[in-house]
């Protein structure tokens, strides 16, 4: 039996969802819902029906998986836990000074409606995670690097985009070279937020902004640039358009550490990621762990989990049989 997925919201990431759901034979696309009016929103998939969010309730026992697609300011704080009182839900949350607060709510609603809630799923936090917790684990005596980029900030982007004088922007994120060559070479070096990171900024200007104040505002903005060494390069909107539309993204996480006697022996563990879609491969991992939320719920489980509690088996498609002959 296929697991039936629904998708709440069809922006970038919820239409990678549904491409993501057409590459598992195990699971189908049962619903998109929205707070738009569903008249509005055309899907790809023939036969299924795009709803109201404020009827999903309505399709309790039709769907065994929410995938919550919204932006982690707003939307997943209240939509998670709202829909895990009727639903087995998975979100994307990112924003990494709240998840303890998001988890115990999704996990309330959770245990309240027996049901599975899986968080915070995606690359960073999500699969960087994991390997940050096996690496550490490893390798006690060492010291952890995250490094992202190069790619595009979402966040960063929309920034740029606030500054007046602007009318469009996009903003990459840039590891600096010289830091990830000495993590790499076991120094464990002290790093500053300016010398991991740079930030590229491509800026199509209103006509007769000035672009010497916007360049200024952007270099000084707390809390996005002011701490980077950042460059803003201004362009024409045509070369903007043809240039600018992907949403790549990546990086990699580093540990280095030392075993034996804790002195003389360098161990280094790696791993990376290179995306030329960010919505796309996040859609992907959410889809994975759909098939987990939902066997996991077919054993009884319930309450919120997190990418730390889901065993890997939980995420193929293969039996245990196979896994163990294929992949062990």
């Amino acid at each position: 039996m296929k697991t039936r997925i629904g998708i709440v919201g069809y922006g970038n990431l919820g239409r990678g969802v549904e491409m993501a759901i057409a590459q598992n034979p195990d699971m189908e696309l049962a619903g998109v819902f929205t707070r738009r009016d569903p008249s509005s929103v055309k899907i790809a998939t023939e036969g299924v029906q795009v709803y109201p969010l404020s009827e999903a309730g309505k399709k309790k026992g039709e769907i065994d998986v929410m995938i919550l697609c919204g932006g982690s300011a707003t939307d997943l704080p209240v939509q998670t836990p709202e829909l895990a009182r009727d639903f087995n839900v998975i979100d994307s949350f990112d924003t990494h000074a709240r998840i303890p607060e998001h988890f115990k709510n999704v996990d309330d609603a959770c245990q309240e409606g027996g049901t599975v809630g899986i968080i915070s799923v995606g690359w960073d936090p999500g699969l960087f995670s994991l390997n940050r917790i096996y690496a550490e684990s490893i390798l006690p005596n060492g010291k952890t690097y995250t490094f992202w980029g190069k790619g595009v900030s979402q966040g960063h982007s929309d920034a740029i985009r606030r500054v007046k004088g602007v009318k469009m922007g996009i903003q990459y994120t840039v590891p600096v070279e010289k830091a990830v060559e000495a993590v790499r070479a076991c120094k464990n070096p002290e790093l500053t937020t300016r010398e991991k990171h740079t930030r590229e900024c491509y800026v199509v200007a209103e006509e007769g902004a000035d672009k010497a104040v916007i360049e200024a505002e952007i270099k000084n903005m707390p809390n996005y640039f002011s701490d980077y060494d950042t460059t803003v390069t201004f362009m024409d909107e045509e070369s903007f358009q043809k240039e600018h539309q992907a949403m790549p993204h990546g990086g990699f996480v580093i540990r280095t550490g030392k075993t034996g006697n804790g002195e003389t022996t360098d161990q280094l563990i790696e791993y990376s990621l290179k995306l030329g879609s960010n919505p796309e491969f996040t859609s992907s991992v959410l889809v994975a762990y759909a098939r987990a939320a939902h066997r996991l719920a077919c054993e009884g489980v319930k309450g919120c989990k997190t990418v730390f509690d889901i065993a890997p088996a939980y995420l193929s498609p293969m039996s245990g049989e196979e896994i163990r002959k294929n992949l062990l």
